[in-house]
Parts: structure tokens; sequence; C-alpha cells
């Protein structure tokens, strides 16, 4: 029987015993169980696997597990090779996702009911005789339990999971700093609850796994908690979460994908969910693997891909992106996201640790790109970290806030009548009428500052950005073709349908240079037809060619 794929579920049991496919990760319960240190930290973007990873240790360790151990871990790597510690911990487990944070109060409750709410599972679950008082604070509700614990089993320990610890502090700081500040300053509630949880490492807590996407925390909470190591961007752990190609193909074959079909979905796979490096040390790239997920669950039931290849539930969690990128106020922050929506690469170091208590520099604004998954390494240059767009969805749904962002300065804004019209002039008749029309309009509303760091790249950024919510288009920018590059080649993604193609070379003068026209349409004229004779372009059936020159706010086109 062919197992099901577990799109959208993180329990592992669940998946083990419905008959789900599970990509064996439990390797690495050894590896963590055989370091040095038991208390560890690891951040990993959205949507890459966190909760999963949790309930798979939270099975594996629970002492109220031990029947079943062979059931869920029979046909897994730690299943054949179990460790000294497996099925001898209780297990306390919160989650701190989905707090209301409207207000200081909403927050400070939030977390509190997740505190109490979780503690008061554990005890009756393991049979513990104790009373959680849900009006007390949360740092109280954690003491009392501690020395319950410690009463009742003097010889037993608790493994400490927490899944999703900095998700509050997230939302926190994305729009009210102060109030952020105030629940992890020196008197805040979290953070004395912190330092009730390092507390317990003395007596019963012998182990604890945090996950979290960003290190906002962490900095605050130093005094209070300063005992975990934070293994985010060591090599061995580089695939821990998330598929690599490997473990993508296996899941592939379990489906009964002929190979056929997989040389043509695989390629899809790589260019939109692939390209996340952890490490300058990992060997592998990694596949986001909810995205995976959702794109095979559509292949496999209704046996096509999906209309988007943007998840809908992941896009929204990645759509928060501007709530952090604000918190930075550096003049260079519309260099950098220009930059990382181009593609380019980026120098910088990977800051370790936030402090809210001061204004974002340069350098946390790229380095909370790479740990919210917008950035990813590609190598290190110097001493520094460089850093990239991992692949296009990210490149897709990062456009959307670059076009916010030009929205914002130019006072305009498209509405989805207009890009139906872009849709359908492109698709049915290859004309750019409309996308010009629109990119001639953000030229005229731009400011004078902005046209001091005009140049063709971003008159091009500005198209790839408006294309890029083209859904039924793949947009190629700088299509490597025989070591040269097309600006804009926007080739349907569904080709049986007979839509149009379109190829762009797109040139720049500044103002005064305009007796230079005939000259720039003559060489990017030159360059377009010569791409059209590659093998790579001229097999594109109903492909329109075109020149863009801007000068200064003021759009030339002609049809090749």
């Amino acid at each position: 029987m062919i197992k099901k794929l577990p799109y959208g579920i993180s329990d592992y049991e669940r998946i083990i015993t419905n008959n789900y496919y599970y990509v064996d990760k439990t390797k690495y319960i050894e590896i963590l169980e055989n370091m040095p240190q038991p208390y560890i930290m690891f951040l990993r973007p959205r949507k890459f696997g966190k909760t999963l990873f949790t309930s798979t240790i939270e099975n594996y360790y629970d002492i109220k597990k031990k029947d079943k151990f062979e059931i869920l871990y029979k046909n897994t790597y730690i299943g054949k090779h179990p460790t000294e510690l497996k099925n001898s911990y209780h297990i306390l487990k919160f989650n701190f996702s989905g707090i209301d944070t409207s207000t200081v109060d909403t927050t400070i409750n939030g977390f509190k009911r997740e505190v109490g709410s979780s503690i008061k599972l554990f005890a009756e679950r393991y049979g513990l005789d104790f009373y959680v008082n849900m009006e007390d604070e949360a740092e109280n509700i954690l003491d009392n339990l501690i020395k319950a614990f410690i009463v009742q089993r003097a010889n037993d320990k608790i493994y400490v999971i927490i899944d999703e610890y900095d998700h509050f502090a997230n939302e926190l700081l994305g729009f009210n700093t102060d109030r952020f500040k105030s629940l992890v300053s020196k008197n805040g509630k979290v953070r004395k609850w912190y330092e009730i949880l390092k507390k317990g490492t003395e007596t019963v807590i012998d182990r604890i796994f945090i996950t979290g996407v960003a290190p906002i925390t962490l900095d605050s909470l130093t005094s209070g908690f300063n005992i975990s190591t934070d293994i985010t961007k060591d090599e061995e752990f580089n695939g821990m979460l998330g598929f690599t190609e490997e473990e993508l193909v296996k899941l592939m074959d379990a489906q009964e994908i002929p190979k056929e079909e997989q040389n043509i979905l695989l390629p899809i796979m790589r260019e939109n969910y692939d390209g996340y490096r952890f490490s300058v040390n990992g060997k592998e790239r990694i596949y986001n693997s909810n995205m995976c997920l959702y794109f095979l669950s559509n292949e496999v039931r209704l046996k096509r891909m999906p209309d988007s290849l943007v998840d809908v539930n992941i896009a929204s969690d990645y759509s928060k992106i501007g709530k952090m990128l604000d918190l930075c106020k550096g003049e260079k922050r519309a260099e950098i996201i220009e930059k990382t929506v181009a593609g380019e690469g980026i120098l910088s170091e990977i800051t370790q640790k936030f402090n809210p208590a001061m204004e974002f520099t340069d350098t946390d604004l790229v380095s909370m790109l790479y740990y919210l998954g917008y950035l990813t390494i590609v190598g290190e240059e110097l001493g520094m970290t460089e850093l990239k767009v991992p692949n296009k969805v990210m490149r897709e749904i990062y456009s959307e806030y670059f076009i916010k962002l030009l929205d914002d300065e130019t006072q305009m804004s498209i509405d989805n009548d207009e890009y139906n019209e872009i849709l359908r002039q492109l698709a049915l008749e290859g004309k750019i009428d409309k996308i010009t029309e629109i990119l001639q309009k953000y030229l005229k509303n731009l400011s004078n500052r902005d046209y001091q760091r005009f140049d063709e790249k971003y008159i091009k950024l500005i198209f790839y950005c408006i294309s890029m919510n083209l859904k039924i288009y793949n947009v190629k920018s700088e299509l490597e073709v025989q070591r040269e590059y097309p600006d804009i080649l926007l080739v349907p993604r569904d080709r049986s349908k007979g839509y149009n193609s379109v190829m762009i070379e797109f040139k720049y003068l500044k103002k005064g240079e305009e007796s230079k026209l005939k000259e720039k349409q003559k060489e990017a004229k030159e360059q377009i037809l010569k791409y059209s004779n590659y093998d790579e372009i001229k097999d594109i059936e109903k492909l329109n060619k075109y020149t863009i020159v801007a000068v200064n706010d003021k759009i030339y086109v002609e049809k090749i």
C-alpha cells in the first residue's frame, strides 16, 4: 500500500500509525544525545518541520511510550540503533505559537495560559499530585511544579521541549518594541520564567530542546537563561530539517511517481523550493519540506501541479517580512532589499543574538533575512558570509514586498483589474502595453532622490517584480544562455495552453542623454536578436521580443 503524504501533519505518532510516509530524521536524535551540552537551541525558518521533529523526540524519550517503541520506531534509524536514554524521561512540552499579542495583557495571559495548560497536562499524564492555579504567574506555576516533582519523583528526570519559543516575541517585536521590551526586561514575566527553567536544571530538568525562527529573545534572556548551546549553523545539523534531494527522490519513489515524471517535477521543485544552506560548511542544499509536500500532494491527488507554486499557508507566514524589515532604519535598507530581490550576493556577518534595546543595523537586517529564510548561505569571502535568495518562491514572495515599498513611495498601486489586463495582453496577444504603462507611472512618481541611484538594473527590477505577480508565467531574470544574459524572459508555466512568451532587453539613459536613444535601441536590438538564435531560446514557441529604453522617467518600447 502506498503511504500517504503527511502534508500539514506534525504529530509523529499519527504519521507512523496512520500509514503516512515519514522522512527519517531520527539519526539526529543519536547525535543530539551524544553532544556534551544537554540544553540545545535550534533555529529554522517557518514551515521547515520543527514541530514534527519535536514530536519525534517527544515520542522517543517519553517514558509513557515505552510499550510503543517497537511500533513507532522499528523502521527508523534510531529504532535500529537505540540510545541509552530512550523512553527514560517525563516530557514537559510547551508551544508558544498562536498567542494573542494585541495588548500587553493578552500576551502575558496567553503565555501564562500555555504554561499552565501544558503543566496541567503534564501532571495528569504522569499521575502527579499537583494542582495548577491558572490565576498564578507563569514562573510560579513552573517553580511549584519543579518542587512537587522533586518530592514525588525523586529518581526521575524531566525533558523540556519548547516549540516556537520566539513566536509571540517575533509578533511583538514587529510592531510594538516597547511591549516586547517590557516582557523580556529584567523584571519581565517571560524573563522570570526562563530564570526558573534554568534553576530547574540544577535538580530535575535534565535536558532541554528549544526551537524557533530567530534569536530575538536570546540576548534579552541571557542573564536569565544563559545555558543553551545554539547549533543552528553547525554543519552536522544542516540537514536535520527540510529535505535533501536524495530524501525527496525517495519520497517520490514511495509514491510510485514514474521516473520520467520525476524528471519533469524535480527541476521545478529544485528551482522553487531548494537552495537552503544553513552552515558555511554544510555539504548539501536543503528543500523546504512543507512546500515540497504541498506540491506533491496536489500532483498525487489531481495528477497535475498546483496552480500556484506558493502554498497560501506558507505565504501568509512569510508575508510578515515587512514588520521585521521596518525595524531597520538605516539608509542602506533599500539597497539591501533591492539586492535581495535581484538575486545578488550580500557579504555580511550573521548576528548571533539580536538586542531589541538597540536599533537594527544593516547587519541585523541581513541576518534576520537569513533566519526567516529569505536569504541563505552560499559561501564566504574575506571572513564574511555570502548570502543570496535561495529559490524562486522566496523571490516571488519578496517581490510582493518590494512592490509594496514602491507603492508607498509613489503613492500608487496596481489593482486586480490592471493585473488581469497585463495577463490578457501578454498571454493572448504577446503585448506589453499595459505593463509598460504601469512601469512608466512608477517612474513618473518616484522622487528625485530615487533617480540618483537609477540604472538599468533598477528599471528591470521594477518590471521583474510586477511580472512575478503573474502567476501563470515563469519569470526568468538574466537567464544564463551561453554565458550571456537576456534581461527578462516570461514563459507560460503550462505551454500546452498556447499562451505567448515574451523576451525583453533593457537599457537606461540618464536625463540629458536623450541623444543616445537610437544608439541604445540598436544595441538592445542586436543583443536580443543574438539571444534569439541560441538553442535555449529559439525553441520557445510564440516568443515576442521587445527592447525597452528608459530615459530618466520616460519609456521607449520597440517590438523586434
